[in-house]
């Protein structure tokens, strides 16, 4: 066994051995694979094979779809058959809104190539013969779905990276890890210790185990999965008989099942309420190749709800019942990516769906080690999206929830209610009581909308236009018209102090950091290819000393940026002060009148002008307040200690009450900031863009110096863009854009949009996305696809609403 390799992959099932694959076809031959006992030997042994082109993930949609082409060509480049059975896949629909969530879908596949039709139920039946069609509406078609053989691909790609230098030790337990002062990882095995530069995790539901070597508490649990294999069935051994072709994998999502042929009989695969969490406390270390007890009864009511829709399956009798442990993760994506706050320790982990994911999850894993960022932008599956709230016992509910709610429908802004809430800050209680809706955002509670009655605060889900959507029209005028009280304390919140705080944050971004104390500027993280990683509102507090604010999604990935990035001269110090202060925005054109009435501070213009920070009293709370928001209006962020956060929300709702202030919500601000273009980190502002196709030229400083991503952006800038930033006017009723929804210019994709909303004060629907430059101009006519169909929308120009920003600088 070798001593030393440059990378050290522990897992040989299908996940690990495809990311050895990919590292050695992009050049890296020297990788050593670890496996405790044989290959396949976690959950890809016991997987159906499944390779599901559905998903509404636009990151995940094409690590799918990569996997699926990747395995048709393995035989051929390998010679090593993988099994592959291109069968189609027919998701049935009985209902409206899972017609409207294929036709949501179906802006995604668009986008990213994935060939498919929406087909009605008499073409059900041709491609399905034996299913009862009674009750259903329509259905969606793949013609290029199927399933595969999971060993058989294992090997293949096993094969492969053999082929090109990989070395693969099966029956070699991995007993310890620890990353040496020189920052070269010491994998110790019970054959021995191999040195590595890079050590990527690939385990399974041994994944908190190993985690646990390096001090990660990782969010992932396996959770019971439950198929049944049927005996031969007389029906299908005709069909196999005449030559006639093997049908298409069957799935009844709202009945929670797929179906597939399997030996001319029968695979039944539910997604089953009350599937219990597996190895909560870690794998037995003796389970190796094993299966878990069968429980039938808890798969009854799908067994009969898959017996009304194909009565053949009723006949047959049960050859096997196969019940396995698969890896999920609470929002039901892996993990793929950096772990937080160690160099060169990867993560390729937490694959529910690990068969369709392993190719493009070796794939893009491998781009992001060997060129240094991955070709897509990964932030769905990135590592660093959960925080530590998602512990070991948050982890077991949201899983188990995950797992039952493979099959339900996901409608655009769904909030699962499992292990809630996490975390609240004080203000929370307040909002409660005024009928807040919540939603959460990297485990903070945030008030979506504020309904009417307490018998009225809930959702009631749907891709049109639904309950929320008069309140929040509310909501909306009171910002526009008066003053509105908004709670983002889950906002992350970063200190950097010292001597060389100055130069390494210049180092970090595009723009120029704020030269004088007390002033604002908007700064992006760039990558070395020139796309937006993130994107930072900085605050220059001292001298040598500066606030950063950024998403609340971003507490994770930014303190990793920022951590990752400190030089080791002690000269630059950081603190995460997220979970110490909270923020409460106050916006509208009263906001000025209202805030006199509680600080002695002068809010003029001259005094207090847009793009600046002072500290002030807000009534007895100490405030450092931030003349800036996202909603386009006269405001300000008060960022305070939270323990004062309850006596200053009251005190602004009394100060408020001559104005008719109102709370207000996400919900409402995303109207609101639809309506000034203003874009959403990881939903309008991703790696996939430049800060220049992003339209945020204007906070890219190319002649200050080095910055990351600098090169790249003049290369851009040289040679053109490739696609601008727009905004589209949307000629729609009753619904709305929600993102990756195709834009045409004809019959030609010019472009996506990336999000959308309506626009209450100006009365219309809005997208905002990307388009190829001959079609960004304003005045541009275009088509965008909202829920199958074809609607007008016309290029708007940048913030149509207040576009000289005289209502933000008033």
């Amino acid at each position: 066994m070798k001593s030393q390799a440059r990378v050290v992959v522990i897992g040989g099932g299908i996940v690990g051995i495809s990311t050895a694959y990919h590292l050695t076809k992009k050049g890296w031959s020297d990788v050593v694979v670890v496996e405790k006992t044989d290959l396949t030997h976690g959950s890809t042994w016991h997987a159906a094979g499944l390779l599901p082109l559905f998903n509404m993930s636009y990151t995940v949609g094409q690590i799918h779809k990569y996997s699926v082409d990747l395995y048709k060509g393995l035989e051929a480049e390998t010679g090593q058959a993988v099994g592959f059975h291109p069968t189609g896949n027919l998701r049935l629909a009985t209902t409206r809104d899972r017609m409207d969530e294929y036709y949501k879908y179906c802006g995604t596949a668009n986008t990213i190539g994935v060939p498919f039709e929406i087909i009605k139920p008499a073409a059900v039946k041709e491609l399905w013969p034996y299913c009862d069609i009674e009750g259903i509406v329509g259905a969606l078609h793949h013609p290029q779905d199927g399933h595969v053989a999971p060993a058989d691909v294992t090997m293949a790609l096993a094969k492969g990276a053999r082929n090109r230098g990989a070395e693969i030790y099966r029956q070699t337990k991995v007993t310890g890890i620890r990353q040496k002062p020189n920052g070269e990882w010491l994998v110790a095995t019970d054959k021995g210790d191999i040195l590595a530069e890079h050590v990527v995790a690939a385990t399974g539901a041994w994944a908190r185990q190993i985690g646990a070597m390096v001090g990660l508490d990782l969010p992932v649990i396996a959770v019971e999965h439950q198929y049944i294999v049927t005996d031969e069935i007389p029906e299908l051994a005709e069909r196999k008989a005449q030559g006639l072709k093997e049908l298409a994998v069957l799935r009844e999502s709202d009945q929670s099942y797929y179906m597939r042929e399997e030996r001319q009989g029968l695979i039944l695969g539910p997604y089953e309420k009350g599937a219990p969490a597996w190895a909560v406390d870690g794998v037995p270390d003796s389970f190796g190749q094993e299966l878990l007890p069968p429980d039938l009864d808890r798969l009854q009511p799908h067994i009969e709800a898959a017996i009304r829709r194909v009565p053949i399956f009723g006949k047959a009798g049960i050859k096997d019942t196969i019940n396995g442990p698969i890896p999920y993760t609470p929002d039901g994506s892996p993990m793929v990516g950096p772990a937080w706050g160690l160099r060169n320790f990867w993560l390729n982990e937490g694959h529910s769906f690990g068969i369709t994911a392993a190719g493009g999850a070796g794939w893009q894993l491998a781009e992001w080690m060997v060129e240094g960022e991955p070709g897509i932008d990964m932030w769905d599956v990135d590592p660093r999206r959960f925080g530590d709230y998602a512990n070991k016992r948050y982890t077991k509910i949201k899983n188990e929830e995950c797992y039952e709610h493979v099959f339900v429908t996901h409608y655009p802004l769904e909030e699962r209610p499992a292990a809630r809430p996490a975390k609240t800050a004080p203000a929370y209680v307040r909002q409660k009581a005024l009928n807040a809706v919540f939603g959460q955002k990297f485990g903070w509670e945030r008030a979506n909308w504020f309904a009417p009655s307490p018998k009225k605060a809930f959702d009631r889900y749907s891709f049109r236009r639904t309950n929320f959507f008069e309140p929040v029209r509310e909501e909306v005028k009171a910002v526009r018209e008066r003053a509105g009280l908004l709670d983002l304390t889950g906002f992350s919140k970063f200190e950097v102090w010292g001597r060389g705080a100055e130069a390494f944050l210049d180092r970090l971004v595009a723009n120029r950091l704020p030269r004088k104390v007390g002033r604002i500027q908007l700064c992006h993280v760039c990558t070395a290819k020139g796309g937006v990683l993130s994107e930072w509102t900085i605050t220059r507090t001292g001298e040598e000393s500066f606030y950063i604010v950024s998403a609340a999604a971003a507490n994770r990935h930014d303190w990793d940026i920022l951590a990752k990035a400190v030089p080791g001269d002690g000269s630059v110090d950081i603190r995460d002060v997220t979970l110490d202060r909270g923020v409460l925005v106050v916006a509208g054109p009263r906001t000025r009148d209202l805030m006199k009435k509680l600080t002695d501070a002068d809010l003029s213009n001259e005094a207090f002008p847009w793009l600046s920070a002072q500290g002030i009293r807000m009534g007895v709370a100490p405030v450092r307040a931030l003349r800036v928001n996202f909603v386009g209006e006269l405001g300000w962020e008060l960022h305070h200690p939270l323990a004062y956060q309850l006596g200053l929300w009251d005190s602004i709702m009394e100060a408020g009450r001559e104005f008719d202030i109102r709370p207000f919500g996400i919900r409402a601000m995303d109207s609101l900031r639809i309506e000034k273009s203003y874009r959403y980190w990881k939903t309008d502002l991703s790696t996939e863009y430049s800060p220049l196709e992003s339209g945020m030229g204007r906070f890219v400083q190319l002649n200050k110096g080095e910055f990351i991503g600098r090169e790249a952006l003049i290369r851009q800038q040289q040679q053109g863009l490739p696609y601008n930033y727009v905004t589209l006017a949307v000629e729609t009723k009753g619904m709305d854009p929600w993102g990756n929804e195709p834009i045409y210019s004809g019959r030609k994709m010019v472009g996506r949009a990336t999000s959308g909303a309506y626009g209450y004060t100006l009365g219309r629907s809005f997208a905002v996305g990307y388009v190829r430059p001959a079609h960004a101009a304003p005045g541009t006519k275009l088509g965008i696809v909202v829920l199958g169909r074809r609607v007008p929308c016309e290029v708007v120009a940048e913030s149509p609403w207040d576009p000289e920003n005289i209502r933000l600088r008033g």
